[in-house]
């Protein structure tokens, strides 16, 4: 195998491949016997028609496709490990330019290399601090969440539903007197004022009493994620089953004592004030830390090549449907209900994949400059964080991160120390 390398514009590279005619005949001989169970000829028994017959009967090009598919991987990876000098970004597209039987097999793989970075002003950058305080009003809605949490729920019996009440209630609904799918439901849970259902549909149980049935009308919304139902006018039978209120405790001493290690109100505000304010200054450096690294990003310059672009938004649509896996839901499910097709999800994606891309690259780049490596020492203080995260020795963490993944976590932590060095120089 020979690979030649041709940079072309934008940070693009054509590899051309030449796999020996000896290696591509084998994958061909390899192809044909992964097919001869199937072949079926006149005067030969299943999976005993020799090579040559079938490319005799066929033609030679029968198991071309096959045989390629065999060798393009395994010499893809060994041609990126004979290029030395470029550091490639994307996947490759591939094309065939020479395939036939007794020839050398050539093809090409047009992959995206890893920008120059030149970087502008990334030292002294002015970005102030933010002055962090905390208000009553913030430290008395922490107050009334804890009691929200802590309240106790109460059966009505005597009184018409009210805004704020937890109904449990059975519905049927309907469009043009016929039932429609997902529309029907028993016992189910309802917060008077919560918006979970439709516009209308919880305004209209307010004055309904206990056993009550009544028909509710609304319109379901012009963006309503199932088509058919979009803009239509439904009727919806509800029965009122169970009407509950919150009783929220009250806030004192007593209440203090039972939801913190604090004897006092007063004592547990303060304790509340300090919290705040710490959650408040992290959120502030983080606000000050991205904007000095934006301010960087924003000075330097590069080329990204598109299917850099491409690649990255394709991880980004893999993370993601991920974390949907995690609720339950496919990717499909998500654009069906948000009315989205792949690509329009992927054309919003791509702003914050060129921004992922220009800011890991400058932070690359400034820890070339400055020369911010990371150390062992490094390594092994974040693999006892992730030992403490994951509830893990760090010895049975360390054997299994090893090798490549072990390099991107050291770029990892280089790339951080590198955003310290920029927060440490800017005024």
């Amino acid at each position: 195998m020979s690979v030649q390398v041709e940079k072309l514009e934008h940070n693009m590279a054509k590899l051309t491949i030449t796999v020996p005619a000896e290696t591509f005949n084998k994958a061909i001989t390899q192809a044909y016997k992964k097919m001869k169970n199937q072949i079926s000829i006149p005067g030969f028994r299943k999976g005993k028609v020799p090579q040559a017959m079938v490319e005799k009967m066929y033609g030679a090009g029968m198991f071309y496709e096959d045989a390629a598919n065999i060798v393009i991987p395994e010499e893809y990876d060994k041609a990126l490990a004979e290029v030395k000098d470029i550091k490639i970004t994307s996947q490759p597209a591939i094309d065939v330019t020479q395939m036939e039987k007794g020839k050398d097999f050539i093809f090409t793989a047009e992959v995206a290399t890893k920008p120059e970075v030149t970087l502008g002003q990334y030292k002294g950058i002015e970005v102030p601090e933010n002055k962090v305080e905390v208000t009553d009003e913030e430290i008395e809605a922490e107050l009334k969440k804890v009691q929200e949490q802590n309240a106790r729920e109460i059966t009505i019996e005597d009184r018409a539903v009210k805004d704020g009440d937890i109904l449990t209630i059975d519905y049927s609904g309907s469009v043009d007197g016929v039932k429609f799918e997902g529309g029907t439901a028993e016992d189910q849970t309802l917060v008077i004022g919560s918006g979970a259902f439709i516009p209308g549909f919880e305004e209209q149980l307010v004055g309904k009493n206990l056993n009550e049935t009544a028909d509710i009308n609304v319109t379901f919304p012009e963006e309503y994620h199932a088509p058919d139902l979009a803009g239509k006018d439904a009727v919806f039978t509800v029965t009122v089953k169970a009407i509950k209120e919150k009783e929220l405790p009250e806030l004192d001493d007593e209440f203090a004592a039972e939801v913190s290690e604090f004897e006092t109100l007063e004592d547990y505000k303060a304790d509340i004030k300090e919290k705040i304010r710490d959650r408040k200054k992290e959120e502030a450096n983080t606000e000050r830390e991205n904007k000095i690294v934006d301010a960087a990003v924003e000075a330097a310059t590069m080329d990204i090549p598109e299917a850099m672009i491409e690649e990255q938004v394709q991880q980004m649509t893999d993370e993601f449907a991920q974390r949907l896996s995690y609720q339950g839901l496919s990717m499909e499910q998500y654009l069906m209900f948000s009315g989205m097709d792949a690509q329009k999800f992927a054309d919003d994606l791509k702003p914050q994949a060129v921004k992922r891309i220009e800011t890991r690259l400058v932070l690359e780049a400034i820890a070339k400059a400055e020369d911010i490596t990371a150390s062992e020492e490094d390594f092994k203080a974040e693999l006892e964080k992730m030992a403490g995260m994951y509830q893990m020795e760090t010895e049975q963490l360390e054997k299994i991160i090893q090798g490549a993944q072990k390099d991107q976590m050291m770029d990892d932590i280089a790339v951080q120390k590198a955003v310290d060095f920029l927060v440490s120089e800017a005024k």
